[in-house]
């Protein structure tokens, strides 16, 4: 019969607490590793290549500024179908973001400019245009946003949203027709006649620019007349206040029309 030895209680804490070391071996780089695998080791053996992420594809400026055309001109014909409902409000969001994507070419063009005109004297540099397809675009939107405001009766904010298609296209005629009318709705009747005259310049045989024409003059030279006696009334209260120290007043004085020049004269009466 064998007998097995039981082992101390102390050798097996030494044991415990000295458990064998790995064999030391050195890779084909010269470097000493404790005989256990790496994870580099593990994961990639000889026939493998380490896996290579994908890159995202850089754009160059054409091809950025053609997105963003892409994406303005969707963003513009939601708007119009939007307007097409009734939709104003709404319309004049989508209008708004065709707005701020097609700005967005700008200025990184702007901004490549300014860095490739470091070295450049102040009188060399020059603003940067906006692409004409970019440029139209913008137009159309501002014009489109001038004729929502001026649909919800906001007649202010068409004007100025009109001015700004027309900043980007002078000959636009659907900006000054749109700008025209809000003109009138303000009582502007001198500006809108200016936007009519304009029309005439690009297109002589415009006749609803000649039929406004022709409906606003009476208008605005009722409003002169009207203006002139709203200051002639100012100015009556303002000399009698003088006037009544002296014991005058601007009854004594008479103003009279020359019907040639349209200019007055004054004269005095006790």
């Amino acid at each position: 019969m064998v007998l097995i030895e039981q082992e101390p209680e102390d050798a097996k804490e030494t044991v415990a607490a000295n458990p064998p070391k790995a064999a030391s071996t050195t890779n084909e780089n010269g470097d000493v590793s404790d005989g256990f695998e790496t994870a580099s080791e593990r994961d990639v053996s000889d026939d493998e290549e380490p896996k290579q992420e994908e890159q995202p594809v850089a754009l160059n400026d054409d091809e950025l500024s053609q997105k963003a055309l892409n994406e303005a001109n969707e963003a513009k014909l939601e708007g119009n179908k939007l307007f097409g409902e009734g939709k104003y409000e709404e319309a004049l969001l989508q209008y708004e973001v065709a707005l701020q994507v097609a700005s967005v070419p700008e200025r990184a063009e702007s901004a490549s400019a300014t860095e490739a005109k470091e070295g450049q004297s102040a009188s060399e540099k020059k603003e940067v245009a906006p692409a004409p397809e970019m440029a139209e675009l913008r137009s159309i939107c501002h014009s489109n946003r001038g004729i929502c405001f001026l649909k919800l009766g906001k007649f202010e904010e068409s004007i100025k949203e009109c001015t700004k298609a027309l900043e980007l296209n002078p000959t636009y005629m659907k900006a000054l027709i749109r700008r025209a009318e809000a003109h009138e709705k303000l009582e502007h009747f001198e500006e809108a006649i200016a936007d009519m005259k304009k029309i005439l310049e690009f297109d002589p045989s415009n006749n609803q620019a000649k039929r406004t024409i022709l409906r606003l003059e009476p208008l605005a030279e009722e409003k002169r007349e009207k203006m002139k006696e709203e200051m002639i009334g100012k100015l009556k209260e303002m000399g009698n206040s003088i006037l009544g120290r002296f014991g005058m007043s601007t009854d004594n004085f008479k103003a009279v029309k020359d019907p040639n020049t349209g200019a007055y004269s004054i004269s005095f009466q006790k």
